[in-house]
């Protein structure tokens, strides 16, 4: 088992499997109803955090690599690239299970509330 503060995960970065750099987690957002991280906020793109974008990614679709203290995401970056992101500034309703659905089907896993 392994559990880790959200500050010890923010700043990670997260690969492919290919060892491509995907970006890092900016923040974990938490369904208190479920008691479970649902996802991960990553940002991915732009230069010195300029024209970035976020994705919220399932932590399913992600494996933790704490020798390397990175997040694998099966994923390439053309997948990422056409995921639903947002920007800093207009943040998508989480508790939304349609868009939650979309998200979840994007990355090829279950929502974890099924």
């Amino acid at each position: 088992m392994s559990i880790f503060s959200a500050s010890t995960i923010s700043g990670d970065k997260v690969v492919n499997r290919e060892g491509e750099n995907l970006g890092d987690i900016k923040d974990l957002m938490v369904d208190l109803d479920n008691g479970r991280v649902a996802y991960a906020v990553l940002e991915f793109g732009g230069f010195l955090g300029m024209g970035s974008k976020l994705f919220a990614v399932p932590l399913s679709a992600m494996e933790l690599d704490t020798e390397n203290k990175q997040f694998i995401f099966d994923q390439n970056k053309e997948t990422l690239q056409s995921a639903p992101g947002f920007d800093k500034d207009d943040w998508p309703n989480f508790t939304d299970r349609t868009w939650g659905a979309s998200v979840h089907s994007h990355y090829g896993v279950r929502p974890y509330w099924e």
